[in-house]
């Protein structure tokens, strides 16, 4: 992370959707994008912030991005709001589009002057129906792993989820999604000499621990959340100041 630039961040942000979807409106979602363009900008990043694109549009942004020379930065990053499904897939705001087809422009053949960076997504939206009821513990938190399928083994992605596969992802309708609230926090926090697994690693804490749902419909109370970090990186990564 020593070159000249910080690099550039795509935020893509989905809120209405074409009728055609059935899918609400994504309340909150204009907070998180709104806190991560002044988090990422305090980083030095070049934050680029779009809205309410379609599957199409959202390939050609990050097509157009992949094609930029990033010879002079040291990494990329991408962020993802939007609602999802099973199956690693998002939503533009016509339809559904598989995450691999939105990172495949940004593999090593595609794109050289991010060979051997870091290029990070960090995805909002929800992977699935299921919700976590939580379990009660009293003194430890146990390991567990999580596999997430369909995403091309390319080396230095790192894929930030909001949940796990199969389960839905919470968002408030006033403070945002809980995971990007905890990410804008942790970042807007940076502290000297913390690795980028550590930071996502106390994202993960503060979205399992931190939250819970409250809402009007009871069979929907006392829900959590637990995000999952997938990480093909082959060094590790310092968001130095610059």
């Amino acid at each position: 992370m020593n070159h000249a630039k910080r690099g550039v961040f795509v935020i893509i942000n989905n809120k209405t959707f074409h009728p055609s979807t059935t899918l609400n409106e994504r309340s909150g979602t204009d907070v998180d994008a709104a806190h991560l363009y002044e988090v990422f900008m305090a980083l030095g990043f070049d934050v680029r912030l779009e809205s309410n694109k379609t599957t199409a549009e959202m390939l050609m942004i990050l097509v157009k991005a992949s094609k930029e020379d990033h010879s002079d930065n040291d990494c990329f990053v991408c962020a993802i709001l939007s609602h999802g499904t099973d199956g690693n897939r998002v939503y533009g705001t016509d339809g559904e589009v598989d995450i691999r087809y939105l990172v495949s422009p940004f593999s090593e053949e595609k794109c050289p002057t991010l060979i051997g960076k870091p290029k990070i997504f960090i995805i909002q939206a929800c992977r699935g129906a299921r919700m976590d009821p939580g379990v009660e513990v009293a003194d430890a938190l146990g390991d567990s792993a999580e596999t997430v399928s369909r995403i091309p083994e390319e080396p230095d992605f790192l894929y930030a989820f909001s949940t796990v596969a199969g389960y839905y992802s919470w968002r408030h309708g006033v403070n945002g999604s809980w995971f990007i609230q905890a990410v804008c926090q942790v970042f807007r926090d940076i502290r000297a000499g913390q690795e980028i697994m550590a930071l996502l690693t106390r994202v993960n804490r503060k979205v399992a621990l931190d939250f819970e749902s409250s809402v009007k419909k009871q069979e929907l109370n006392g829900k959590k959340e637990m995000p999952s970090i997938m990480s093909m990186l082959t060094k590790q990564l310092y968001l130095l100041p610059k």
